[in-house]
């Protein structure tokens, strides 16, 4: 087993990165980033803390907010906005995003495998039992053609940096990944606040996502669909990530619905509107695929179109992403995705994953165990930072309230090594300080893979956090990608 001790981080932006915020001046700032650096050296405190109002005041206006499940007050929030950006010089992001590319049409080859040949798990190249066997897996989508056969259209995939300075790949997100619209509205704001910033710094625009977006999912209409309809389904105004939801809808120029806007007929799917029904070839879901239909998942789902995935099997509509799709990021599954690129591209992995071990495997959770409050423990099937084990900052009360868990169930359980995740500079209460982040790009798969120049810094607002997540008290930052370096 490999050692799970903590490598040692570092900052993004400065070869030498206080510890808070005195010092500064002493600090050097990496060759991609010295414009950007000597600017912020030489605003003075009240212009920082003034745009950051400004800012505050935008995304208010705009309407970005976010909904916490289970919290009583339910009040809506503003995911903390950091006016200091993240900057990716474009060397390393062509490399990463290489990987990113590599990774996803990989993961997309391993999902029309499993759903038809399976030579995957025939070559026992990862186990059948964790495959056929668990609940992502939707049996009703087995031996389906899906257009282009693309089962992950949009793909979110969270990659960290650690140790020595590389980008390791954290999880990936196919079911319905979140995020996008922040990515946007980050850039938005800070070109509204610092203009003079992005010519001086030549930063690579991510504002064309929607158009990119919406030529993904036309791509990959039903077969003989000339002039596709797309709509946006959204389970409702009160799901967290409802606000981004309608704004892909109202960016794309195509129709936000809901489940009872939706209903089939015949071998097409329709939307009601005033002048009567409208045929949809598309649907780009943020609906989970238990609410998708009450026909064959949850039968008292009132979120879904009753008949939906007969019409998905009879190829008369493309839900994006596809049905099943859940099963490529099922974190139990996570450890195979090097051996599917051999598998599938012949090829060596580009980005590597973070160690994990399988807690279903008896020798790993012996290890796990062993080294409890070194690593990092998740539900295989969990998210938003929820259900999950952060040793070295646990309790032991924690501990053992998990190590009695992890001895009950132990397929249901990961294991990491705690890795200190790069920091970036980050404008807090007592100035600008470290603080960990990890950084998620959307990559589109249609007719082509393509992708914007960016993704969504999500940072630990808290010193020493290593939680990003925006239901966890995280914040986020714009992701510069420089063209000149």
């Amino acid at each position: 087993m490999s050692d799970p001790r903590t490598p040692v981080f570092v900052d993004e932006l400065l070869a030498c990165m206080p510890g808070g915020a005195a010092g500064l001046g002493s600090a050097t700032a990496y060759p991609h980033s010295k414009v950007f650096w000597q600017w912020l050296t030489e605003q003075p405190k009240s212009v920082l803390e003034k745009a950051q109002q400004d800012a505050d005041l935008l995304f208010r206006r705009v309407g970005i907010t976010f909904n916490v499940y289970g919290d009583e007050a339910g009040a809506e929030r503003l995911i903390p906005f950091d006016l200091i950006p993240r900057i990716l010089p474009n060397a390393e992001w062509k490399k990463l995003e290489r990987g990113l590319v590599q990774r996803v049409q990989a993961l997309n080859a391993f999902l029309q495998d499993v759903y038809s040949e399976q030579r995957i798990l025939d070559e026992k190249k990862i186990p059948k039992e964790l495959i056929l066997g668990n609940e992502q897996y939707r049996k009703q989508m087995q031996g389906v053609s899906l257009p282009r056969s693309l089962w992950a259209h949009i793909a979110g995939v969270d990659l960290v940096r650690a140790g020595e300075g590389d980008f390791f790949v954290l999880e990936d997100n196919l079911r319905v990944p979140s995020g996008v619209s922040y990515m946007i509205e980050n850039r938005k704001v800070m070109m509204r606040l610092f203009p003079e910033l992005f010519s001086l710094n030549k930063v690579a625009p991510v504002e064309h996502y929607p158009d990119l977006l919406l030529k993904t999912l036309r791509s990959v209409s039903p077969e003989g669909v000339d002039n596709p309809t797309v709509v946006v389904l959204t389970p409702g105004i009160f799901n967290s990530a409802y606000f981004e939801h309608s704004y892909l809808a109202q960016q794309m120029g195509v129709e936000l619905v809901e489940g009872q806007d939706l209903f089939v007929k015949g071998d097409r799917l329709y939307s009601k509107t005033t002048s009567g029904p409208r045929r949809v070839d598309v649907i780009y879901r943020r609906v989970d695929d238990d609410y998708l239909d009450s026909r064959c998942f949850r039968t008292d789902s009132t979120l879904g179109v009753p008949g939906l995935v007969e019409l998905v099997q009879k190829g008369g509509v493309t839900v994006c992403n596809a049905i099943g799709t859940g099963i490529a990021d099922d974190k139990a599954v996570y450890p195979f995705v090097p051996d599917m690129i051999r598998f599938y591209l012949g090829e060596e992995p580009l980005l590597q994953n973070v160690p994990t071990y399988l807690c279903r495997r008896k020798k790993e959770l012996e290890f796990v165990l062993a080294n409890l409050e070194s690593l990092v423990v998740k539900e295989a099937q969990g998210s938003g930072g929820y259900g999950m084990l952060i040793g070295p900052k646990a309790s032991k009360a924690q501990l053992e309230d998990f190590r009695a868990k992890l001895k009950a169930h132990p397929s249901r359980y990961i294991a990491q090594p705690t890795l200190a995740l790069s920091t970036c500079p980050t404008l807090v209460n007592e100035g600008i300080a470290p603080r960990h982040v990890d950084l998620r790009p959307f990559v589109l798969s249609g007719k082509t893979v393509s992708m914007v120049a960016g993704g969504l810094t999500r940072v630990a607002l808290k010193r020493g956090s290593l939680v990003v997540n925006s239901s966890q008290g995280g914040g986020t930052k714009d992701t510069w990608v420089l063209h000149r370096a």
